[in-house]
């Protein structure tokens, strides 16, 4: 008998898809220098989104509980309903920010992709200091006194055995937009890097 030749390893679907997808990721990414600035504030609001990203397995845990109350047990429970609903909230408004900062946000790419990178930079500057920059200091100014005048009231759930404390649920649209406002100022000055040279772009690779 001869040797017996290895038979080369085939890739899954799963793994062919995955190709696929960096590939065209890749082919039509929009891709800015990175700054030094810029990789700071970046890191905030990604150590932030990486935490909060336990939110979501936390989501699952009060959903299972709350169904197995409401169809085992036969008791329904108003406070792990609001429980979801608050946890969906501050997971969805803290992931704005990570959107912003992994370049996950809807595009109209069938556009933007036929362009050049420099004219997409233009485009990427004005909505961000014309749009997206303004949109979270308005949110921020205005949300302040909503989440003061909640904290104020001692404001509770109208629902009874409601959660107390709304306030701090409020705070997130605070703290969502701040982080928002960080990825959206990074993203600018990596923008700016790319058209004007500052702040320095920093080596690639």
């Amino acid at each position: 008998m001869g040797p017996v030749r290895a038979e080369p390893m085939r890739e899954t679907v799963g793994e062919v898809a995955e190709k696929v997808f960096h590939e065209l990721e890749e082919q039509h990414h929009f891709r800015l220098p990175r700054t030094a600035p810029s990789d700071l504030l970046e890191a905030i609001v990604l150590r932030v989104n990486y935490v909060a990203a336990y939110l979501w397995a936390l989501l699952v845990l009060v959903i299972v509980v709350a169904v197995t109350l409401r169809y085992v047990f036969g008791r329904g429970s108003i406070m792990l309903e609001e429980i979801q609903w608050h946890i969906y909230g501050v997971g969805f408004i803290l992931a704005l920010s990570y959107g912003l900062v992994t370049d996950r946000h809807v595009r109209i790419d069938v556009l933007a992709e036929r362009l050049p990178l420099r004219r997409r930079a233009w485009i990427e500057l004005v909505g961000l200091v014309v749009l997206l920059i303004p949109f979270c200091l308005a949110v921020i100014v205005e949300a302040v006194p909503f989440v003061l005048r909640s904290w104020q009231l001692h404001e509770v759930s109208a629902a009874p055995d409601g959660l107390p404390h709304r306030w701090i649920p409020k705070s997130f649209i605070i703290w969502g937009f701040l982080l928002l406002l960080l990825a959206a100022i990074a993203r600018l000055l990596r923008v700016t890097a790319l058209l004007f040279g500052r702040p320095a772009p920093l080596p690639a690779g």
